[in-house]
Parts: C-alpha cells; structure tokens; sequence
C-alpha cells in the first residue's frame, strides 16, 4: 500500500510582485463579468479531458467513471460551486497552477499583453472567479492514489492558504462566494441561461440541478403517468459540425438550425466546414432568406474556440459580405486576446477569412452548375450574398462571374457575359459600351418598357436592395465595359446614344414658342428643366426624366440614411416632343396665349402622373379637368 504524503497548513503571497493583479484582472482583463462562468466551467471540462487521455494512454488504473460537470447554486450560502470528476491537482501542482501567475509585475502585464495573447496561453481563466466573489475555495484531489486532498483559500489579496482536507473522490471543486455587487449570478435562471450561451457545446456533459420527465407505465385502464427527477444535462457534446458530413442528413442540419434560431425560416442552404491545414477549422454557415432586406443584425455567426463558445462579433474572421449568413465556426487556431473575448490581428484570421469566401463561392457555383433553374428560383435571397460579395471582395467578384445573374422583365435569367452577348449587337452606344437597361418597378414603368421593346431593347428588372451599388460597381470595377440606364433616365432616343439625330418639323420660332408654353407651366420648380427634342412621333408627347447618375446618387444616400434636402439631386427634365402630332399639330398652332397654356399643363401633368409625380391638390384637379372633357 503506497504512502499518501502528508500536507501541512501554510500560508503564503501570491507570486510577490503582484499586489496589484487583481484589480487589473477585475476592471482590465474581462469586459464583462458574466464570463467568469464560461472560464471556470471550461477548466473543469479540461480537467476532464486530460484524465481520458491519461486513461486512454493506460496511466490511469481502474475506471474513470463518470466525468460529468456539475454546477451549483446555493443562494443561501452566497455560493456557487463548479465540481468536475477530472484530474484533480496534488499539492506542488495547486502551488504551481493557482499560485504563480505568469506576469513579473502588473505595469509588464499591461505593457505585454494588452494587444496580443493566444487562448489557454496564459491559463487566467481561473482568476476571473475574482470578479464576482469575495472568496474562491478550491477543493482538489487529484486521480493519483497517494495524493491527499487540499484545500486552497484565497480572499481576492496575493495572500493564500493551503490546508489538507477531505474529499473522497478525484476531481475538484471551485467554490465562489458571490459577493453583494453580484448577487445576480446566485439566480438560477440566470445561470442557466449564460450555461446555454458559453457552454452549449461543450465535449463534457454539463450538469445543472435536475429536471422532470414524464413517462406512461402499466396499459389500459392501469396506465398512468409517473415522474422523475432526472440530471439536467444542459449541453451536446457532440455538435453537429464535429461529426462528418457523410453521416448527416438535410433534416439534421434543418434540426440543428431550428435549435439555433428558433424564430427564424428554415435556410436555402448550408455549407460544412471542414479544414486541417494549414489551420482547424470546423463549423456550419446557413444561407437565410434574406428577401430584399439587408439584415443590420450582426450576431447570428457564433464563435467557437474548441466548443467553447467566445462571441457572435466576427467582424475579424468573416468577410463583411458573408456576415448576413447564420450558423457556427469553431477553431483551436484562431488568435484570441488574454480574456478570450476579442479576435486578435494575424495571419491565419486572412487564410480563415478567405478561405471561408472560397468555400462560399464553391458552394454557389456548384448550386448554379448542377440546378440551375433551382438557383435561378433563390436567385432573389442568394442575389444579396452575391452581389454584396462582388461589391466588397475583388476574388470573390472574380469566382462569382460564373454565377451572378440578371433577370429581364420577361424573367429570363443570364450570367453578366451571356447578356452581353445578348444585347449587344442592338444596345451598343457610340462610346463602345454596352447599355444594359433596365427598370426598378416593370409595372409603374410599364409605357416605358413597351416602348423600350418595340425598338428591340430588352429591359431588365434591378429591383433589389443593393442594385444601384451593384451597377455602380459592375460599370467601374467589372471589366465588362457597360453601362446601365433606367428607363426613365433619358428619352427613348438617347438611353442608346448614337450619332444619329432627328429633324423636327417646328422651325425655331414654332419651338420657342412651345418651350415657353411649358416653362410657364413649370413654373417656379426650380428642380425641372425643359427641353425641347425631336423624337419620333411614336414617342410620347411629354417625357419626364432624371439623370442617371443623379437618381442614383439621392438613392444610395437614402439606402445609408442620409436624407438630403433640396438639392440638385432631385433635379429632373421635362422633354417635350416636337415631332408629336399633339405638339406640331396643335399646340405649337394655338394662337392664344391661355389656350396654349392649358394643354401644355395637361401633357405635363400626364407626364407627372406617368412617374408617380402628381399627387395632392394637383392630382385632384388633373382629374376634374378630365372628367369634364368626357
């Protein structure tokens, strides 16, 4: 029988030259108290994990039994007690691992690590108890046979005590007496909420307190229902990422996503991560349905550092684009601060992010190569990760090429170069470059389209959130030499420039004359500009248009809330047409002054209620006047 060591009571100060840690580690190391759970709770399943692999390597005799976790709350008491069944620490390893901490003095800790650290480097996670308690016990006995019990005592101060104790099993217990400031943490639902936050995935199954199941026994009329108190296990220690994506079915991740965000739709997809070089990577990211509605809530990608959960604020690891995506990344090799709660400037968070983007593009291309029509049929919620990629990653841009697409009025989809291809022999203006035009509502635009089309354009339909930023971006950064107009940015005539030009049939005093009529109608707008422009008969007698890049301007700074008041941005122009029977015919041959007026101010509020302009006072009398022609 082997002789268990003998422990003397001492006392004793915490590595001598730190007399000021604590309030360093209190007001400096963690931004928030609540992390102190996750710490403490994570060495106690690490305590667990070194006995397996001790047990696997044979150095452990007899069986381990089992290593389950628990977490108590005793409000009466002001405690909290976190007790695993691991390694447990003998007496040289609590001197060790509780009473040196690894700084020379507090001025060095600031100086050396308040910009970078690597997680489980330092092994801090156990002075974060200080935050919340007055008092941290550590109960410890370690799996070794002649290694007695020990109990440290310590009172927030570099001052300790080490005594013997009784503890019949292996492991350790670390008891917190919560003191009054946060006596918040002494709330069971409280606790058990941050448990599901920092510890869900845990590889160590998680106790806290039990629960009560229901079960039927006996049949018939003998049937009735009996409960029973059961241990609440509040974590999977296998998540759904860790396990191979040959043994997972569609209704396993569908079941996985539900768990993480109950309220939301089910996903169009999913992607599983799996990367062994050069870093570990695993999770899953669920492509949602966004609609036309950029989500501003960035917190539904969670971070994981070996199942531990660190933050939903992957600003650092994800790229801005891909962040709209759901779901869970965890790496062992992801540079964190001293506190585990901020990412940290590195090399392998670049590989991390672009390999991330890369998975992402080979995911969609191989969506849009294998179901097209499917593709095409998501193409309104995946428009939105694609087009901001584009936008935002110039070899994401590059990949998506071969996927992103456009839809014209008619709901034909194209790739960027096959519509090109399409239109370009017809919609080639004089500078070379290819006009794509399109509307961004077919049915307020629908005299417009038709006239489009019955000269051989074909319009499209750019209706979404992003689509003034992305024909911005496509025009300038693409190499696809086009260019887009809307519909109503320009005449008929001219959203194709040409060099071509078109008599008109009113000499030069007949056109004055016109030109006044309508300026007098327009009145003191100083937004509206007229012009007078041959077109073709066909054409309608009074346009209304705005310049491409200044509608586009007002409306991008609207998309980033920037409200503008007037401003040349809302300048417009009301093109009259002189080849217009309406105009030639008659309004250019009324020699009355008032007559003249009137049917001016008929065609331009015609025009204004073809772009939605008319409304109020105006639009009520624009109706009575046009009752009372019938």
């Amino acid at each position: 029988m082997r002789e268990q060591k003998t422990i003397r009571m001492q006392k004793g100060t915490i590595s001598v030259q730190t007399e000021n840690i604590f309030p360093i580690i209190k007001k400096f190391l963690y931004s928030d108290h609540e992390i102190f759970l996750r710490e403490l709770v994570s060495n106690a399943v690490d305590a667990s994990t070194k006995l397996q692999v001790l047990a696997q390597r044979g150095e452990v005799s007899g069986e381990i039994g089992d290593l389950r976790v628990e977490v108590l709350v005793e409000p009466e008491q002001k405690r909290l007690i976190v007790r695993d069944r691991g390694i447990g620490m003998t007496e040289e390893e609590v001197n060790r691992y509780l009473n040196q901490i690894a700084f020379s003095s507090a001025a060095d800790f600031l100086e050396k690590y308040k910009d970078s650290s690597i997680i489980g480097h330092f092994g801090l996670g156990f002075y974060s108890a200080f935050m919340v308690a007055d008092r941290v016990e550590v109960l410890t006995k370690s799996y070794r046979p002649e290694a007695p019990a020990v109990r440290w005592i310590c009172e927030g101060s570099p001052e300790f005590t080490i005594e013997p104790a009784e503890k019949a099993e292996r492991g350790t217990d670390v008891i917190l007496y919560i003191n009054s400031e946060n006596e918040a943490f002494l709330d069971r639902f409280r606790i058990r909420e941050l448990l599901l936050k920092y510890c869900r995935f845990l590889p160590i199954p998680i106790q806290f307190g039990t629960r009560t199941e229901y079960e039927t026994v006996g049949e018939g009329e003998q049937a009735k229902e009996e409960k029973r108190e059961v241990p609440d296990i509040i974590n999977d220690t296998h998540p759904l990422w860790k396990r191979p994506p040959v043994e997972l079915k569609d209704e396993d991740y569908l079941r996985f996503y539900r768990d993480l965000y109950p309220a939301a739709e089910e996903p169009m997809f999913w992607i599983h991560l799996n990367i062994d070089y050069p870093f570990h990577l695993t999770g899953i990211l669920y492509f949602p349905k966004l609609g036309n509605a950029i989500e501003v809530s960035r917190n539904k990608i969670h971070l994981y550092c070996n199942q531990v959960f660190v933050t939903d604020d992957v600003r650092d690891i994800v790229p801005e684009w891909l962040q709209l995506l759901h779901g869970v990344i965890d790496s062992p090799d992801i540079p964190l601060n001293v506190s585990r709660s901020f990412l940290q400037s590195d090399a392998n968070v670049k590989k991390i992010s672009e390999y991330i983007a890369r998975k992402v593009a080979e995911k969609l291309h191989d969506l849009f190569k294998n179901d097209r029509p499917a593709f095409q049929a998501k193409w309104r919620d995946i428009g939105v990760f694609v087009k901001y990629g584009m936008i935002a990653d110039t070899k994401f841009q590059d990949r998506a090429m071969n996927f992103a697409l456009v839809r014209n009025v008619k709901g034909e989809f194209y790739t960027l170069p096959d519509y090109k291809e399409k239109v370009k022999a017809v919609q080639t203006d004089k500078y070379q470059k290819v006009v794509f035009i399109y509307t961004h509502d077919p049915e307020a635009h629908d005299a417009l389209v038709k006239a489009a089309q019955n000269r051989g354009y074909d319009v499209l339909c750019m209706d979404t959130v992003l689509d003034n930023h992305w024909m911005q971006h496509l025009e300038y950064h693409a190499n696809l030499d086009i260019v887009f107009a809307r519909v109503d940015s320009n005449t008929l005539d001219k959203l194709v420039q040409k060099d071509e030009a078109t008599a008109s049939v009113l000499s030069d005093e007949e056109a004055e004359r016109v030109k006044s009529a309508f300026e007098k109608v327009v009145g003191a707008d100083i937004h509206a500009r007229v012009e007078c422009s041959p077109l073709s008969p066909d054409d309608a007698p009074v346009t209304i248009t705005r310049a491409e890049f200044l509608r586009r301007m007002k409306e991008m700074q609207a998309l980033h809330g920037v409200v503008a008041g007037d401003n040349y941005l809302d300048a417009y122009t009301v093109v009259v047409n002189t080849n217009h029977p309406l105009i030639a015919s008659r309004l250019a041959r009324i020699e009355e002054a008032d007559a003249r007026a009137e049917l001016a101010q008929y065609l331009y509020d015609l025009a204004q209620l073809q772009q939605g302009m008319l409304r109020g006072e105006a639009l009520t009398k624009f109706v009575e006047k046009t009752l009372q022609k019938i």
